[in-house]
C-alpha cells in the first residue's frame, strides 16, 4: 500500500510508515492511498460477528501495508481498546424503527477521537523504536482531539506533544482534560483566536523544514491518514452489525473538519455499502453550503453549544477534492491557491454533481440541537451531546430509503453538562475520570496566533535536542 499527496509534487508515492511520521506531505498536501483497499463481500462476512479490536485490526491491516505484521496489528488493537468501558466498544443504541445511534464515546477521554489516537500513537511508538527516534507531536484542537492526542502520548518517553487550543473557545471539561496532564512532555498552549488561527499555525510550522528536522515535528490531526484509516473501522463495524454486506445502511455524522465523515467515505469506497453520508454542521456551514450550492466560502467562525464543529477551513476535505478532480494535483493545488487568495471557490458541473452524489448535508443551530438534545431524552431516556445533537436533528430529515440510519454520538454529554441542563432541566451526573479534573491544576501557556512565538516556545520548552529527520 503506497501514498500520494493530494497535490502531487512531493515525489514519488510513499508507504504508510511515512505517511504515518510525516503527517501533511512535503507540498502541503494530504496524503491519500493510490488506490483504495478492497472490502469485498466475503471479506465483510468474515468480520462479522467479531470483537471490535478484531474489525479494527482487519481493517487497519488494508492500509499499514508491511509497516507491521499482522500480530502487532493485533496487540495494538487490543491494547487501544482495553480501556474502553463498554464491552461492544462502540454499541450501537436504537431510537426508533431503523434508527440508530453509534456511541463512540466510551474510551478514555469520552469522544470519539479516542478511537483513532490510541492506536496511532501505538502504530508511532512501534515505528519510533524501529528506527530509533523521536518525534514532536504538534497538534491544534477545537476540543476533542487535543485531549484525546493528550491521553494517547502523556508519558511516553520517545515523544513530546504541543496542543494548541483557541483561548475560550472549548468547553471547561474539554480545557481541563488537556491543561491537567502532569506529565512532562506534554505541553498546552492556549492561542488568542479561533480554531482556524491554530490550524493555520500547525500548518505553517510543518512549511519550517528546519524546525520540522530540528524537533522532529510529527501530526496526528486528521490530516494525518492513519487517524482516517483507523476510524474506517467503526463504519465498517457498525453496518456488519446492521445486516451489510447484505443491506445498506446510511450514516449521519457532526462534523467541522470532515475528517470524521471522510472516514465513511473511505469505507465505501472499500465496499461497505452504504446507502447515504449525510454532513450534520451547526451554524459554521461552510460544508452545508458547499454541498447545497458549489460554494465554498470562508466565513467568520461563530462560537455556538458545539465547539467541536467551530471551524470555518476543514482541512480533510482536501482529500475530497483530489478525489472529484480525478486526482490531478494541479487542479487540487489550484483550488487551495484560491481559497487562500480569495477565501472562496466553487466547484460546477460534473465535479459538483459528484460530490452531491456522495454527500448530503444539513445544519442546525443552536436552537435545533437543544430540541434535539430534549426529543431523545422524552424518547428514549438518553442524554445526548449538542455535536451528536446536530447528527440526530439532520437524521430526522433524511429520507433513506429503507436503509437503517446511523447517526454518531461523538461526545459523552457529561462534556457539556450547561447545554444538557438547559436543554432539558438536568445535569449529567459526572463520570469519574472528568469529576476528578476538578481538583488538578492546569499548565498551559496563552500565546498570540504567532508562528514565530509558536516556534521559539517549542524550542525552549520541548525536551527535543538535535535529531536525524524521523521520515
Amino acid at each position: 500500500m503506497r501514498y500520494i499527496s493530494t497535490r502531487q509534487t512531493s515525489g514519488r508515492a510513499v508507504s504508510f510508515e511515512r505517511a504515518l511520521l510525516q503527517g501533511p506531505a512535503p507540498d502541503g498536501g494530504l496524503y491519500l492511498p493510490e488506490r483504495w483497499p478492497a472490502l469485498d463481500a466475503a471479506a465483510l462476512e468474515a468480520l462479522r460477528g467479531r470483537p471490535y479490536a478484531e474489525v479494527a485490526a482487519a481493517v487497519a491491516a488494508l492500509f499499514t501495508g508491511r509497516a507491521f505484521s499482522q500480530g502487532q496489528l493485533a496487540r495494538i488493537a487490543a491494547e487501544s481498546y482495553a480501556g474502553f468501558d463498554h464491552p461492544a466498544t462502540a454499541p450501537l443504541i436504537q431510537l426508533g424503527p431503523d434508527r440508530w445511534l453509534l456511541e463512540l464515546f466510551h474510551g478514555p477521554t469520552l469522544a470519539f477521537k479516542d478511537f483513532a489516537l490510541q492506536m496511532v500513537a501505538r502504530m508511532l511508538d512501534a515505528v519510533l523504536a524501529r528506527r530509533g527516534r523521536t518525534a514532536t507531536i504538534l497538534a491544534a484542537t477545537s476540543g476533542d482531539t487535543g485531549a484525546a492526542a493528550i491521553e494517547a502520548f502523556r508519558g511516553r518517553e520517545a515523544v513530546s506533544i504541543v496542543v494548541l487550543h483557541p483561548a475560550g473557545r472549548v468547553s471547561e471539561m474539554q480545557r481541563r482534560q488537556m491543561t491537567c496532564a502532569p506529565e512532562p512532555n506534554v505541553h498546552n498552549v492556549a492561542i488568542a483566536g479561533t480554531f482556524d488561527d491554530c490550524q493555520a499555525l500547525v500548518k505553517a510550522l510543518f512549511a519550517d523544514a528546519a524546525l520540522r528536522d530540528e524537533v522532529g515535528l510529527a501530526a496526528v490531526n486528521s490530516i494525518n491518514w492513519a487517524r482516517v484509516a483507523a476510524q474506517t473501522a467503526y463504519y465498517v463495524y457498525a453496518a456488519l452489525a446492521l445486516g451489510a454486506p447484505g443491506r445498506s445502511v446510511s450514516f449521519v455524522v457532526p462534523t467541522g473538519n470532515f475528517g470524521n465523515v471522510y472516514a465513511g467515505y473511505a469505507a465505501r469506497q472499500m465496499g461497505v455499502p452504504i446507502e447515504r453520508l449525510v454532513v450534520a454542521t451547526n451554524r459554521n456551514d461552510i460544508l452545508a453550503c458547499f454541498f447545497e450550492s458549489g460554494l465554498y466560502a470562508k466565513g467568520e467562525v461563530h462560537r455556538t453549544l458545539s465547539p467541536s464543529m467551530d471551524i470555518q477551513v476543514a482541512s480533510n476535505f482536501e482529500r475530497l477534492l483530489a478525489d472529484l478532480s480525478g486526482r490531478d494535483g494541479a487542479a487540487v493545488r489550484a483550488l487551495m491557491a484560491e481559497l487562500a487568495k480569495h477565501g472562496r471557490f466553487t466547484l460546477k458541473g460534473r465535479r459538483l454533481g459528484q460530490a452531491q452524489a456522495a454527500f448530503a448535508a444539513a445544519r442546525a443551530d443552536d436552537d435545533a440541537c437543544i430540541a434535539a438534545i430534549a426529543d431523545v431524552w422524552r424518547e428514549s431516556g438518553r442524554m445526548i451531546d449538542p455535536h451528536s445533537a446536530a447528527g440526530v436533528h439532520a437524521a430526522r430529515r433524511l429520507r433513506s430509503g429503507g436503509a437503517p440510519v446511523v447517526s454518531l454520538a461523538t461526545a459523552h454529554a457529561a462534556k457539556f453538562p450547561d447545554a444538557i441542563e438547559r436543554a432539558i432541566g438536568v445535569r449529567p451526573a459526572m463520570p469519574p475520570r472528568l469529576a476528578a479534573l476538578a481538583a488538578r491544576p492546569e499548565r498551559v501557556m496563552e500565546l498570540p496566533a504567532d508562528a514565530a512565538l509558536l516556534t521559539r516556545f517549542i524550542r525552549e520548552r520541548v525536551n527535543a535536542p538535535r535529531r536525524e529527520r524521523v521520515a
